[in-house]
């Protein structure tokens, strides 16, 4: 199991397309879009993210990335 702390970067936090990116990435259905849109996650907050299974070092490298990326967006 795979554990990390991911900061949101994009200043508008987690909204409906970077929800849809990281559902997508972390291979949850659509259901799982709502569910994150749900916890209205603003800029700046700290989220602990964990995989577990045989892909899980690549599905944490893979979710960093959108993090890290601030999931495309410019600001």
């Amino acid at each position: 199991m795979q554990t990390k702390q991911l900061t949101v970067l994009n200043k508008l936090g987690l909204h409906a397309r970077p929800c849809a990116l990281l559902a997508k990435t972390a291979g949850v259905d659509a259901k799982s879009i709502l569910g994150l849109m749900t916890m209205a996650v603003p800029a700046g907050t700290t989220l602990t993210v964990t995989a577990d299974g045989p892909d899980e070092d690549s599905a944490i490298k893979d979710i960093t990335a959108l993090f890290d990326n601030k999931f495309g967006e410019q600001a």
